[in-house]
Formats: structure tokens, sequence, C-alpha cells
């Protein structure tokens, strides 16, 4: 897969911005706050529709605009799709696929696939469960754009299920403790179930195929194989699954998460709120020094230790498209000035064998020798190719 060609509207500080990418390596160069990371932020977000730096829309568009819009002309083998995205900050994004307009946005996801590693990625590390979901999802994602329609059926069942708790629990206390007509909640356990169970499935097949993966990864750049991925359900399910265990089937799944929202019923009822479902999950990161067993990274690891999880997370998403014949676009965001010199080499053989990667650094020296290709000087609002 190749990104050919960018062109920016009022997305962060460009105004108007038109690059062309060759395969290979392609290196962004310019001073911090020039404007490097908004260019494969914009490319981050044509894949995945979010972005890495921030959780809502309106800091994406250029302030004074209404709307920002991107496109790109990807290849894929003999194949090109010109992709267009329209950022409406609190309203719904539009996508043309072709300059065929599309239905939904998410209905242009899988054109483009990427692998972003940036400075943040720490943050799967030692960051809150949440970061670490996102990360499963979006994985999911590319590898198969439907989950994004999974995704937000189970997303819309949890906003409604959780606006029927709250209005209940509010006037169970206002009517100290009478009891509240709950009828429309077996539905939204259905529809939550349901789209849970599908979402669980697949991150649970993803952790099992991504495992072995981290494992080989955190050895190289470690010297050791001592890195592992456990998903962490937020019930109890009543058989082991999940590390060393195979993953249960998708029915099987739904029947589990259906029990356990009955069995926490009145609870939820009494705190307003959903408190079991993929929303609440977690996926451990462990460490094995060989004492005591796995101990979780995020308590335990040192800050290079952190590192070469996070990396070698990143490395094992990329490896795995790859074996699927979905090559992506590696990004990376101004990793190397943060690495060793052992990490750096590491990053760089696999980036050097990638169809196309896109590098931001800010000087020539944080960009090791061996990664020759096409350079771009970024200023203020531009950038240009080296002749």
């Amino acid at each position: 897969m190749q990104l050919q060609q960018l062109s920016l509207v009022d997305f962060r500080s460009y105004a108007g911005l038109e690059l062309e990418f060759e395969p290979g390596v392609c290196v962004l160069l310019g001073p911090n706050g020039r404007g490097k990371t908004n260019i494969v932020e914009a490319v981050g977000y044509l894949a995945t529709h979010g972005s890495h730096r921030v959780a809502q829309d309106a800091p994406l568009v250029r302030i004074g605009a209404e709307r920002a819009v991107l496109r790109a002309l990807v290849r894929n083998g003999d194949r090109n799709a010109l992709l267009e995205l329209e950022i409406n900050p609190g309203r719904a994004n539009r996508a043309r696929v072709n300059r065929n307009a599309v239905s939904r946005a998410r209905d242009a996801l899988g054109y483009l696939r990427t692998v972003l590693f940036a400075p943040e990625d720490l943050a799967l590390v030692k960051g809150d469960p949440a970061q670490r979901r996102q990360l499963l999802d979006d994985l999911l994602v590319n590898r198969a754009p439907r989950y994004a329609a999974v995704r937000a059926d189970y997303d819309r069942a949890l906003k409604q299920r959780n606006a029927l708790l709250r209005s209940a629990a509010q006037l169970r206390r206002a009517r100290r403790g009478a009891q509240v007509d709950l009828s429309t909640l077996d539905l939204w356990d259905e529809h939550l179930a349901r789209a849970g169970a599908q979402l669980l499935a697949g991150r649970l097949e993803l952790v099992e195929a991504l495992n072995p993966l981290v494992g080989k990864g955190y050895g190289a750049i470690a010297g050791r194989d001592e890195a592992s991925l456990d998903y962490r359900p937020s019930f109890t399910p009543s058989t082991a699954w999940g590390q060393g265990s195979p993953s249960p089937a998708e029915a099987e799944l739904y029947g589990e998460l259906a029990a356990a929202l009955a069995a926490g019923r009145q609870d939820e009822i009494d705190r307003g709120m959903t408190l079991v479902g993929p929303h609440r999950d977690e996926l451990a990161l462990l460490l094995d020094y060989g004492h005591s067993g796995p101990v979780p990274a995020k308590s335990f690891a040192s800050h290079g230790e952190s590192w070469s999880f996070a990396l070698s997370i990143k490395l094992a998403a990329f490896e795995l498209l790859r074996a699927e014949s979905l090559e992506p676009v590696l990004i990376l965001d101004d990793v190397f000035a943060e690495l060793d010199s052992t990490r750096r080499s590491h990053l760089a053989s696999v980036a050097a064998s990638a169809e196309q990667v896109l590098i931001t650094a800010a000087v020539e020296q944080d960009v090791p020798e061996s990664l020759t290709g096409t350079r771009y000087r970024v200023g203020e609002g531009t950038a240009e190719r080296e002749r």
C-alpha cells in the first residue's frame, strides 16, 4: 500500500497543502512546532477517522474555519482509490470514495491502512485502560472495516442503556426508592450483549494473534522474550479463557455477557451506569522477570522497558497486517530522538523493509543513516520536497 498524494484544506495549521509521496522512506524535516505532526496526523485520520493526539475533532479544524477537508490518493496493488473526508465538528463527517459520496463516513475505512508510532504511545503502557482498548479497536477496524459498524452499534446501545439507568437512578432517589418502569432495559441488554459479543470475539482473536509477535519483538529489542498480553473482561466468565486458554465462540460470549448484565442489574440501577462489557475491559501488558510470574508493566516497567513494550506492540500490529497481505503505511512521528541505539537500530531495520514509511524529525541527525529516501522541508504552513 502506498500513499501517493495528500491534500489538506483548513486542517490544523494548513490553510492549504498539496504533497506527493514516493514509495519507501519519506522524511518530513523541520523545527518543532512547524506542522510535521499535523501532516502525519491527517494521514492517520484518513485511515482511522481518529487522531492520535486529541479525542475531539474541533482542534483539527484551522482557527477561523468551519470545516477541514482531507484528500488522499492511495495505491493498493494495481488499484488506486481517491479518498476525501470532510471534518465537521459537532456534526457528522462526510466522506467520498473515487468522487462518489458514501452514506456513512465509516464506509470509507479500509482503503488506507496505517500503523503509527509516536511518543504518545508510552501511554499504552503507563496510561488508562481506555487507551489500550482503543488500540485494539483501531487495529480491529484496520484488519476488518466491518468492526467500525460493530463498535458504533455497541456505543449506541451503551449510550441508550446508560441514559435509561441514569434516569432510573435519579427517579428512585427523588421518590425514595420507588419502583421504576424498566421494561425497555431488556431490549437494550439484548442489543448490548449482541454487539458486545462481536466486539469481544474480535478483540480476543486479535490478542491471540498479536501475542507471539509482541513477545518476539520485545525479545529482539530487549534481549529476552518476556512480554505478553492478557485480555481481562469486566466480569468473571463461567469458564477460564484468556492467556493460555482457547478463545470462546461469539455465541458463548453473548451468553456470558447477557448473564453478567442480568446478575449486575440491581447494582447498575443503583449506580446509574453499565458496569460490565467491552467498554470496561482491560488489556494487561505483562512482563516476566523469571521470579514469581508475570507482573503488570504499568507498575513494574522502567522507562526503557516501557518504550520497548510500546514499540513491540506497534511493530507487532505492523507485522500482523503485513502477514495478512494488508501491508500498511508505517508512520514514525518524532520517535527516533527518543530511542537509544538498540531500539533505534531495530526500528530502523523494520522501517527500511516497509513498502512506505513516513518519518517526522526535527533534524536530519535524528534519522538513522540507513533510512535514505525522499526528504521534505516543513515550515510555517508549508511543506516542500527537496530537489
